[in-house]
This record gives C-alpha cells, structure tokens and sequence, in this order.
C-alpha cells in the first residue's frame, strides 16, 4: 500500500472531514512529487562556448539519471567562486589554473598532477571539492599565419616578444578578452614573464568570440586563444609555443561544494564517467560544430552524449 492510499484509509477509519483528508492528501502529493523530480542541482557557466557545451551536457546527462540541473547561464570567474562559497551555486565547470592563480595566488611552475593536487588540497579546506579532470584548456597566443610569414616566422613567444621589441615604428595590435586583460593569470603576468611592452593604444578588450575574428582577418597582428577551440585550426592560426612556460595547467574538472557531494555521492562517478571521455581533440572538435559550422549548442551536445552511450 503506498503513502497516499494509507492516508485515504486512515481518514475513513478515523472519521476525518473530507476538507482535512483533501490537504493532507496535496501535502503528501506534493512531496512526493518533488522527490519524484529528483535532486536539484544548482550549475554556473560561463559565457563562452565550451562552457556551455560542458553544462548542457551536465544537463542533459544528469537529467537521465533523476538530476534537475538548473544552470545560469553567462557568468564570469569573478561571479561563480563567491557564489559557490556563498552556497548559491552547487557545482561549475573549472579550469585549474583559474583557481591555482586568480583565487589562490599560486605562480609557481607546477605539472599537471602537482596543479591537481594543490588547488585539490587549496579548495577543499574550502569546502570544495574538484572531481577527476578532463582535457588541458591553457590560454595560448596566436598569430594569423599570413602576418606571422611576413614578419620572422616567430615561433615562441619569446621570438614575438623580440619581434615586437626590434620593430617599434611599427603598430602591434594585440587583441584579447576583457577578463584577460586584467587577470592574474592573464596579460600583467605574461607581459612581466615575458617583457611585453605594449602601448595602451596596442592592446585591444573585446569579446573573445570577436578576437578570433580579428586574427582571421588580420586585423590584429596576435591574439589570445584557448587551446582547445576549433577555430585556431579553422582560421589558419598559428599557436605560438609558451617556451618561458608562463601558463599553467588549465585542465577543466567539476568542482561542487562537498556538502552537495556528501548528501549525494552518485554524483562523483557519474561524472567521471562523462569527464573521462572528454580529451583535446574531441573538444577542439564540438567546440568547432559550434562556433566554425553553426550549429546548435544543444544538438552538439544531444549528439554527443549519444555516441557516447551516456544519454
């Protein structure tokens, strides 16, 4: 007998009035009803479009699986750490190096497995908890090939700093996103790694969608990428390799608060079991379904998932 007919019984039993019987049946209903949803998963992503491709799947996937992910949308790094730490945000999508120097200052040269290890240990007397990472999204410095060709084939960063300190007649374009622009994990601590001297009229803030626009059309002369963008390939950049090893590891991982992970410890391996399958190349490429061929963030996802075998 279930939880509703029980109650029906006990109101005949005991002479219960039909206005008494009736709320305490919506009550129940409710609740029930509300279990029967599932778990309420409070999600933050960012703006760009793997952010948004990695939290539709988290949607979609955990959907499957009795989750209701309720996401919002289009935040920035300033916005989701204090709203997770705020318990207003259960889980994001989290690049290492974000944490390592933008919330925890940390600027010394560590691998892969070392960054892990200290934002792991840094977050989690904060009472967050990183999960198993997925693929290394570091920022990278790009150079439309025709310019690059013209101007001593540079190579590293090194050589395009040189380039830019040989040539000073010359107008150095230099675009970027806003938020790199005055990150400590972006242009002041690059600029001082590498003795970059731009003038202020040289570097130009826009929306990072808009910096690959102005690389493919040349109209900046370098440019900040993320790694795993299927653009780079697709506008005919060229990478320029960060021989000073200035950024750090920037493998993304979920990070949910551990009172979330302690009430609901399915959420861990079900996770890993999306992250896992998750490397450079296979994001470079749904990030290009997106942003090279049009289509829909939801679709790339939804396909995704599918061939997968995890929706």
């Amino acid at each position: 007998m279930n939880v509703l007919s029980s109650v029906a019984r006990q109101c005949l039993m005991y002479g219960r009035s039909l206005r008494y019987c009736a709320m305490g049946l919506a009550l129940i209903g409710a609740g029930l009803a509300q279990t029967a949803q599932g778990a309420v998963l409070r999600q933050g992503a960012q703006a760009f479009t793997e952010q948004r491709l990695l939290a539709t799947m988290t949607e979609m996937y955990l959907a499957k699986h009795g989750y209701q992910v309720k996401t919002s949308w289009g935040l920035t790094v300033s916005m989701t750490r204090p709203a997770q730490l705020n318990n207003e945000l259960d889980m994001v999508w989290e690049y290492i190096g974000t944490s390592l120097i933008e919330y925890h200052h940390v600027d010394e040269l560590l691998d892969e497995r070392q960054s892990f290890q200290r934002v792991y240990d840094l977050d989690r007397a904060l009472g967050l908890t990183w999960l198993s990472p997925a693929f290394n999204n570091t920022y990278a410095i790009a150079m439309p090939e025709g310019i690059a060709q013209k101007v001593g084939n540079p190579r590293t960063l090194s050589d395009y700093v040189r380039y830019v300190r040989e040539t000073p007649e010359r107008h150095h374009l230099f675009a970027m996103d806003v938020e790199f622009d005055g990150r400590a994990d972006g242009m002041p601590g690059m600029a001082k790694r590498y003795g970059l001297n731009l003038s202020r009229g040289d570097k130009r803030s826009m929306d990072a969608g808009l910096v690959y626009l102005a690389l493919q059309a040349e109209q900046a002369e370098a440019g900040v990428v993320y790694n795993t963008d299927g653009r780079i390939q697709a506008f005919g950049l060229r990478v320029l390799q960060d021989d000073l090893h200035y950024f750090p590891a920037y493998n993304v991982a979920p990070i949910v608060r551990s009172d979330y992970l302690a009430a609901h410890p399915d959420l861990a391996p079900l996770l890993k079991a999306l992250t896992d399958t998750l490397d450079e190349s296979t994001m470079r490429r749904l990030n290009g379904s997106v942003d090279v061929e049009g289509r829909s963030v939801s679709q790339v996802a939804r396909d995704y998932l599918v061939q997968q075998h995890l929706l």
